[in-house]
């Protein structure tokens, strides 16, 4: 599934428009990057933790010429750890709890009739 692909399927399971989704994917996504450049990690409970990992300086091969060695520098880079709802939906192929259509439902029904409000007691 591709970018384009993730906001039609969301956009057809919330109800919302496709503009709206891509804007908030957009913004998703950039400030899960901002957080990472910061070096915080983002979690998702049950759907995993993105965090930036220091990878330390290491020896090389050079794949055109096998025999030379090359110096790698360390670098920071990014990370994902699976969650446990996540790794259990792709060991068994079962969506996660939550699906997509319990949201489109819950934006189209609005409480009917009079909210309960407490009682005072005297």
């Amino acid at each position: 599934m591709n970018k384009q692909e993730l906001v039609e399927a969301v956009a057809r399971a919330t109800g919302q428009s496709k503009a709206d989704i891509d804007r908030c994917l957009k913004g998703t996504l950039y400030n899960v990057a901002a957080a990472l450049s910061r070096g915080e990690k983002v979690t998702f409970v049950g759907f995993g933790t993105f965090e930036r990992r220091q990878r330390k300086a290491r020896i090389g091969v050079n794949p055109q010429n096998p025999t030379e060695r090359i110096k790698i520098p360390a670098k920071k880079a990014p990370a994902f750890s699976a969650g446990s709802e996540l790794r259990a939906a792709v060991a068994t192929g079962r969506l996660p709890k939550l699906s997509l259509e319990t949201i489109a439902k819950k934006k189209g029904s609005k409480s009917k009739g009079k909210s309960k409000k407490s009682k005072k007691r005297k």
